[in-house]
């Protein structure tokens, strides 16, 4: 009997133990501490399903699914609720073949198991797949399941499917309206809304949605309207309407509802202290903030974000060291600060000094070190980092990309396990950047033949491929993909559309995009404008930059450098001319080395050497390699040989291993019969270790 109860004994203390460790482990997990968490589940000598759950919950919520995963598999014993877990996770982190995978081997399956399936594939747009589950659910089908149908119709727009099954259901409850409802909010079909609005069964969740639909897409006076309808308003029908009034940039207005509100909560005090710290002077921020009676990470992260933005580091961190509790949201905030004005080091002490780092902080700080150019401690850091997301990756693949280092962004690029859209774009825009529009083709069919779709980046980068390659028919082909897929009226994928034809001397198809352009920016002025002097056409370039001015478009730095080259392509003197002086007297613009380029080219064009050399002398700023190369190339028209051998040499400071100025001067030099000097000018080749360009060997 005693050996009984001594067993008991021990065995409740067992018990007893791992409910105390699951509660602090759940603790832990919920408190965003997942290595802590994962070293006291690792260390517990007893554990059960309740502990695994509560570590795999954790996992999972944190992104971590390929551990989530593994933890799964190796469990010894699993309920329902630890393959709803899982099916959840991957659910949520779009791995929905996994999700399904598992859904299939389930040995027991629940409402909740049913419910996930059909979100999962609705949430995917995967309508039919969603359809079938709910077809297949056994029994009374229940009335999430339904929801999750009834949502996913509304949300991607077949709201005829959705009232169908609505008016199927045996029982729908108020949800299942609202889950209708809010389907056409979410998709902006207001006036479609309303009528289904005043049909339906509604509740103040339904008069909610209703606002946030109005303040969504942007017609403020109608939320306004619609909030003085309702009866008694909550405090969720307060703040969506004051944040509305924030982020259309009515201050004043968000004001004024935040001083009548009958009852302010945390939310309510950080949405407006949100709109100070964008809409108005930092102080008045920093008073709301003073005036707060309850303040939350929320409130800490917004306005140390604010200061860090307002360039006033240090009062952000006099403030962050105010702090009760410990926030990595605000310490990386303040990271953010010092990572925009290049002190990457005190960044980096933040970061070192952090007991705990979440992966927005990892990316933050390996994105800082990328923008600064320090890509040798961004990938120290990328290798440390144990959980890395797509973000981190694409961060260091268009790093490398913009740095020129094409090799080592395709070494990551192929790395990884899964890509996705920006994964792509940032390859196939690095080789565009760095002249490779072979491979930037290439690569845009690889990602074709996956599963990854293109967008207008994707789009804009291989047309501006085609645009250098000269390569119309391919051109023509990105254009109908561009039809097909919806893109076309993004404003990026037509001024990339705009060049390509140009470039390719299609001018009218240029024009006719142009035209037939939704919503045109300076981008696609600009483009037309520089297409026509692409094609010698200065004339039509002016007249279009006329018409720019006449709808209200104030030309910028790009305009003129696309003017001042159409005008020196069609010899118009004068009219370049007046462009130029009127770039600083009537639009305050500051000539930059590109429009003196432009410049010397149409006076050295015209014959006007010593008016060119002038310009050159008087510029306010430093010439560079394209100026003093236009000059050398009207000096080789004019056959001017003493400009020419001052314009070499400058170029020759400038790009010493460039062996076509070498053989620009040689050639000069051999036309004035100046012997001597063309062959030294060819010996310099030579001496400075340049390689002539096969196109250049048969010169002199």
């Amino acid at each position: 009997m005693a050996a009984a109860a001594a067993t008991k004994v021990t065995a409740a203390a067992a018990a007893s133990a791992v409910f105390r460790s699951n509660k602090e482990l759940t603790r832990l997990a919920r408190s965003g501490q997942l290595a802590a968490a994962r070293r006291l589940f690792d260390a517990m000598p007893l554990r059960n399903t309740v502990t695994y759950n509560a570590m795999l919950s954790a996992l999972a919520r944190h992104g971590r699914i390929d551990e989530a995963r593994a933890l799964f598999d190796g469990m010894p014993g699993r309920n329902t609720v630890s393959w709803n877990a899982m099916i959840a996770a991957l659910s949520d982190h779009g791995r929905v073949a996994d999700a399904r995978s598992l859904f299939d081997r389930m040995p027991v399956r629940d409402e909740f198991s049913w419910t996930v399936m059909v979100s999962c594939y609705a949430r995917g747009g995967d309508l039919e797949l969603a359809r079938d589950v709910l077809d297949r659910m056994p029994g009374d089908k229940c009335t999430a399941c339904y929801n999750a149908m009834i949502s996913g119709y509304a949300k991607n727009g077949r709201f005829d499917d959705a009232m169908k099954l609505l008016r199927e259901m045996p029982a729908p409850d108020l949800v299942s309206w609202n889950s209708a409802l809010a389907g056409l909010t979410q998709s902006g079909e207001m006036v479609r809304a309303v009528q289904f609005f005043d049909e339906m069964v509604k509740d103040m969740t339904s008069w909610n949605l209703m606002l946030a639909g109005f303040v969504r897409t942007g017609d403020l006076n109608a939320a306004s309207s619609f909030f003085a309808k309702i009866e008694s308003p909550n405090v969720i029908s307060w703040v969506t309407l004051l944040n509305g009034y924030c982020r259309a940039g009515r201050i004043a207005d968000a004001r004024d509802l935040f001083d009548r509100m009958p009852e302010r909560n945390v939310v309510a005090w950080n949405v407006m202290l949100d709109g100070y710290v964008h809409l108005s002077p930092i102080e008045e921020a920093c008073k709301l903030f003073d005036e707060m009676p309850i303040k939350n990470s929320i409130s800490w992260t917004t306005i140390i974000s604010g200061l860090a933005r307002a360039g006033k580091l240090q009062e952000a961190k006099d403030l962050l060291d105010k702090m009760s509790f410990n926030c990595v949201a605000a310490k990386t905030a303040l990271m953010h600060g010092y990572l925009q004005r290049n002190m990457a080091d005190d960044a980096r002490r933040i970061f070192d000094g952090m007991e705990v780092h979440d992966t927005v902080c990892w990316n933050t700080m390996i994105s800082g070190y990328v923008q600064c150019g320090i890509l040798e401690e961004a990938m120290l850091l990328f290798q440390r980092m144990p959980n890395k997301d797509m973000v981190s990756w694409n961060t260091m693949i268009a790093g490398y990309a913009q740095d020129g280092q094409m090799h080592k962004a395709i070494g990551i690029f192929r790395r990884m396990n899964r890509r996705n859209t920006v994964s792509w774009n940032s390859v196939i825009s690095g080789f565009v950047q760095n002249d490779r529009f072979v491979d930037a083709l290439h690569h845009f069919m690889l990602m074709r033949r996956g599963t990854n779709r293109a967008d207008w980046s994707t789009y804009a980068s291989c047309l501006r491929a085609c645009a250098n390659l000269a390569v119309l028919h391919v051109g023509r082909q990105l254009h109908n993909l561009l039809v097909r897929s919806g893109h076309i009226n993004d404003s990026f994928a037509g001024n990339a559309l705009i060049s390509t034809y140009a470039k390719c001397g299609r001018i009218l198809e240029a024009k006719q995009i142009f035209d037939e352009m939704v919503y045109k920016d300076i981008v696609s002025w600009n483009a037309l404008i520089d297409g026509y002097a692409s094609n010698g056409q200065g004339t039509e370039a002016i007249a279009v930059f006329r018409e720019m001015e006449a709808n209200g478009v104030r030309p910028d730095e790009v305009t003129f450098v696309g003017i001042l080259s159409a005008c020196s392509h069609a010899g118009l003197i004068d009219e370049g001319l007046f462009f130029f002086y009127s770039m600083t007297k009537e639009y305050l613009l500051k000539p930059v080395a590109e429009h003196y380029a432009c410049m010397v080219d149409l006076l050295g064009r015209a014959g006007k050497l010593n008016e060119a050399f002038e310009l050159v002398q008087g510029m306010q700023i430093q010439p560079n390699a394209g100026v003093w190369g236009a000059l050398l190339g009207a000096c080789h028209m004019h056959k001017n040989h003493e400009l020419a051998q001052l314009a070499a040499e400058r170029l020759s400071e400038l790009e010493p291993r460039k062996a076509s100025n070498y053989v620009l001067l040689s050639n000069i030099s051999a036309e004035a019969g100046k012997w001597d000097e063309s062959e030294k000018a060819r010996a310099s080749i030579k001496e400075k270790g340049v390689n002539k360009p096969p196109g250049l060997a048969g010169s002199t």
